[in-house]
């Protein structure tokens, strides 16, 4: 898998609008706190377009990050924001072109499409991490991980408060997402393939019974065969979130697979950057993460 070279400070990063329209606001806030944390920023032309809650046209917004890849002054390029509209656009995007030009991708929601297809479409292992306006208010947690991911420097954690359903040590490439997002996916040209995969899967909003019923939809695809390990991150605002442990524990039970909670990554207060593509060990009983 081609790999990113290390984003610096002091290196460019161009901004990406893949999803939604944004808040003006919070979008020069986010560009703020980029510049704060020693980046340039790159802001194309383009990335504050509408249409509807889209930030522009699929093929704008398609060709706005397909120039950004081929961009040799731009060292990595992060998303606006999530919301809707990534898988939109994967159509339109030059995976050739994308493949020949690695550099990291980095946001996280709706950004999950096009995460994933980065990872199968062309190889290339990206960030789940925060979305720009999210860096508006971010923790330092939050930025401490992002530039530590951005830069290839150690990203192994530990899970001080995480729960493990079920014991044991696996390995395999990250992938995953927002579990929404990746469900959508299901019957498209770019359906997850997880074989092989740690999966990591998190989300807002939605009530217990939601995850229940996409989680089973997934099952049910064939999507959980050949997955080495399951590890949760972050399920904000969801009703009845005391039934998310068991409901995990019941889907993934039949996989043998170790199954681990907790992970702050994802919707939640503190969004832990998280590189894809790579290959991680899961101790689900450590509750430890590492990356090789």
């Amino acid at each position: 898998m081609p790999e990113f070279r290390p984003v610096k400070p002091g290196d460019t990063i161009g901004v990406a609008a893949p999803s939604a329209r944004f808040e003006s606001g919070r979008f020069e806030k986010g560009v703020a706190r980029l510049e704060n944390l020693g980046f340039k920023v790159h802001v194309p032309e383009g990335v504050f377009e509408k249409k509807r809650y889209l930030a522009g046209e699929d093929p704008l917004r398609a060709r706005i990050l397909n120039d950004l890849f081929k961009a040799p002054d731009i060292k990595g390029i992060i998303a606006a924001r999530g919301g809707f509209g990534s898988m939109r656009m994967l159509e339109y995007l030059d995976w050739k072109s994308i493949q020949a030009h690695p550099k990291p991708v980095i946001g996280f929601s709706d950004v999950t499409a096009l995460l994933n297809s980065l990872i199968q479409r062309a190889g290339l292992a990206g960030i789940h991490g925060p979305n720009l306006v999210s860096l508006a208010d971010a923790s330092s947690q939050t930025l401490s991980s992002f530039v530590r991911a951005l830069s290839n420097q150690p990203l192994d954690i530990e899970l001080e408060q995480g729960i493990c359903l079920a014991p044991g040590r696996a390995g395999g490439i990250l992938k995953g997402g927002n579990l929404a997002t990746l469900v959508h996916m299901i019957g498209t040209p770019y359906p997850p393939d997880f074989s092989g995969a740690v999966l990591f899967l998190e989300d807002t909003g939605e009530p217990a019974y939601k995850i229940d019923r996409m989680l089973s939809q997934m099952r049910l695809a064939g999507l959980f065969k050949g997955i080495r390990a399951l590890v949760a991150g972050s399920f904000a605002d969801c009703r009845n979130s005391e039934y998310i442990p068991e409901i995990f524990s019941e889907i993934f039970e039949p996989c043998n697979i170790p199954v681990l909670m907790g992970l702050k990554s994802g919707h939640g207060p503190c969004n832990l950057s998280l590189v894809m593509g790579r290959k991680v060990e899961v101790d689900a009983s450590a509750r430890t993460i590492r990356w090789e």
